[in-house]
């Protein structure tokens, strides 16, 4: 309840300014929020009403008068042309609008109705300010204080969706002409794909975990290496323009500004809309509450602007926000559910991850039944305990994960979680590293539960590809003994898998032929099989590109193999090590004695018929395919030499359309990427 005396709100604002401080550090500096963006809404809009209610005690360091925190000292200074603030919010239709009638107070006028307003998706990113001359960038910085930000050129330099060179525009006589310098706003943001390949592949290292895809772009931006940027494929939306030419004159509106971004060949987020009144405002955001979901990046509201910039200039801004913006922000997803028990999953890689299993319940569409507990400080830090009743919701909407405890609803008897101190499968004593965030089991070739998720890992569709071969019948082959190795897989027989459980013979005969199919694969499948440590499925494909045998890989030197674009010191020290680990040479050893083959034809390119068409051409598939599935489709687009990318961006040459594609498809047509049907797709892959 919002303090009603001076003192009471004295008091309380007191209180709040170091807490909202605090976590304005975690979440900008550091990249690791302690508390979820609607409670932090809370702390700061509670400050907001009291300085309104007591005018008195707004101070000039107040946090409402200040935008994001200090820029890191790690990264030269930049000092912003044009500031960059933040925006205030609107919770739900009735801030909407009150800021309406905020609007009509200050421009005088009683009937706002008709006014042009710009509906954009906000995008849950990291702000960036660029600056380009004579159509290159030259600068780009993170927003810092909104005065000041941090130098990140470089990393900015390797997200292949920002233009490298601009395109000319056209003059109203007809001229084409680069701007000689424009400012240009933006957002940088994850995907909800490349972020759960980073986590996934953090998991498996025994790594702290991001929060969201936020947070991960945001710490994958603040790289002092940008070779670390470059691997977690950032991408960016733009969404203002200030020109700095003679020649040139600054748009007359904000939609205007829009389409000179797309001319200029910036990617712009496609779904904006110039509407009129804020009832069309308000619908504009109904709509998108649930069409959201179907996104690959994540939002969590709309960015609502004045459409005529004029009108920017007459209204301006306090200190922290323009007066002619607002952002109305949804209501996180958050549901109540009891926390059963918790289970402790070893990963193949030794790490101990403690999941809470969870009574059902349905959450943003899904059924919930278990959610992630990231690691033991979590524990810790919830006092989470089997019996609990749990807050649970989607981190950044899709990782399900419990966000706290509702402890008036604690039973009586609730004990504090013990954590496990030995390995939960093979009783081995768990050890930590100094900077780790997972206990792990040390047990490498002798805990089961490692062993069973390398084999899944080794069998499955983006490594050896051997159909038929799932989790339980991979349990089911280690527990009997059939399995002990990766390289057992191909010394199977028909009699021994006949005597597995629910075992048929056609079933197992079809299990022998795709494991006799699987000893051919390419070395880019292998390399991915084996599981070394930090190489997922694309550094698996470029390290093949290079190094085209087992031998020659084994062998290279870490020179050598950083040659590759993207691949730094850790990752050719882990090739390295692995390969001299005798576990791995005796495993190798073994794959070639049942005919795995270690190297790949020396016919094999030649015999790929090679279509310009796709050699060196980028393709991003979107839907689902009748003819093949999307792995298939992609390796062989690689295989004849082209690229296949997770996300579309102005360097895309084609994006297939297979059966209910997704938002790609709008977001190609909006950078004027050219779509190909399906079968359009297959004629290609026929081409000579």
């Amino acid at each position: 309840m919002l303090a009603t005396d001076f003192e009471q709100a004295q008091k309380r604002v007191l209180e709040l300014i170091p807490k909202i401080e605090h976590h304005r550090f975690c979440y900008y500096v550091l990249d690791k929020p302690e508390i979820e963006d609607i409670e932090f809404d809370k702390l700061f809009n509670e400050l907001i009403e009291l300085e309104t209610k007591f005018p008195e005690l707004r101070t000039p360091g107040s946090p409402t008068q200040k935008v994001g925190t200090a820029p890191s000292t790690e990264f030269k200074q930049v000092h912003h042309r044009h500031p960059l603030l933040s925006l205030a919010n609107a919770m739900g239709a009735e801030d909407l609008d009150k800021w309406q009638e905020r609007l009509a107070k200050a421009l005088d006028s009683s009937d706002v109705s008709k006014l042009g307003f710009v509906c954009e998706l906000k995008i849950d990113g990291l702000s960036i300010a660029l600056t380009y001359k004579d159509g290159e960038l030259v600068e780009g910085a993170t927003r810092g204080n909104g005065e000041v930000g941090e130098d990140v050129t470089l990393n900015l330099k390797t997200i292949k969706s920002l233009p490298k060179k601009l395109n000319p525009i056209t003059l109203p006589d007809g001229r084409k002409k680069i701007p000689a310098e424009v400012d240009i706003r933006g957002e940088v943001y994850m995907s909800i794909q490349s972020f759960s390949e980073v986590n996934k592949q953090l998991e498996e290292d025994g790594e702290a975990l991001f929060a969201n895809p936020r947070n991960c772009a945001s710490g994958s931006l603040r790289q002092k290496d940008p070779r670390k940027t470059a691997k977690r494929k950032l991408s960016i939306w733009t969404y203002n323009a200030y020109i700095h030419d003679l020649e040139i004159s600054q748009p007359q509106s904000h939609h205007a500004t829009m389409n000179l971004l797309k001319e200029l060949g910036f990617p712009v987020e496609p779904s904006f809309k110039l509407v009129h009144g804020i009832s069309e405002v308000k619908e504009f955001c109904r709509i998108w509450d649930e069409k959201r979901h179907s996104l690959d990046y994540q939002t969590d509201g709309i960015v609502i602007k004045l459409d005529d910039l004029k009108l920017w200039d007459w209204l301006g801004a306090t200190s922290h926000s323009p007066r002619w913006a607002i952002a109305f922000k949804y209501p996180p997803e958050e549901i109540e559910t009891v926390l059963e028990y918790i289970e402790f999953d070893v990963g193949r890689t030794g790490a101990v991850t403690p999941c809470a299993m969870l009574r059902p319940v349905k959450l943003a569409g899904t059924t919930v039944k278990r959610a992630s507990l990231h690691n033991y400080d979590q524990i810790q830090r919830l006092d989470v305990r089997p019996g609990d009743t749990v807050v649970v919701r989607k981190a950044g909407e899709i990782i399900p994960e419990v966000l706290r405890v509702v402890l008036e609803k604690r039973p009586a008897q609730s004990e504090p979680v013990v954590y496990p101190t030995t390995c939960p499968i093979c009783d081995t004593e768990l050890v930590r590293g100094a900077d780790e965030a997972a206990f792990k089991c040390p047990n490498i070739h002798g805990c089961k539960a490692q062993i069973t998720r390398r084999l899944e890992h080794f069998v499955g569709k983006e490594a050896m590809n051997i159909d038929g071969v799932g989790e339980v019948l991979v349990k089911q082959l280690v527990e009997s003994g059939l399995v002990q190795d990766a390289a057992d897989f191909f010394n199977l027989d028909l009699d021994s898998l006949l005597t597995l459980e629910r075992m048929g013979k056609k079933s197992a005969e079809k299990i022998l032929q795709q494991a006799e199919a699987a000893k051919q694969r390419p070395m880019a499948n292998l390399f991915a099989a084996l599981g070394i440590p930090h190489v997922g499925v694309n550094m698996a494909y470029d390290l093949a590109q290079y190094f085209p045998s087992i031998e020659k890989l084994a062998s290279a030197t870490g020179e050598e193999i950083e040659k590759i674009e993207g691949v730094g010191p850790n990752i050719s020290r882990s090739v390295s090590e692995f390969f001299k680990n005798p576990q791995t040479i005796k495993l190798i050893e073994k794959l070639q004695k049942y005919g795995v083959s270690l190297e790949d034809r020396a016919d094999a390119k030649a015999s790929l018929k090679v279509s310009d068409a796709l050699l060196g051409k980028s393709f991003v598939i979107t839907g689902t395919l009748k003819g093949l599935d999307r792995l298939k489709a992609e390796t062989e687009i690689k295989q004849r030499g082209g690229k296949a990318s997770s996300s579309v961006s102005k360097n895309t040459s084609y994006l297939v359309v297979g059966e209910n594609p997704g938002s790609k498809l709008a977001k190609a047509e909006s950078l004027n990427v050219k779509v190909l049907s399906e079968d359009e797709f297959m004629e290609l892959l026929k081409a000579t």
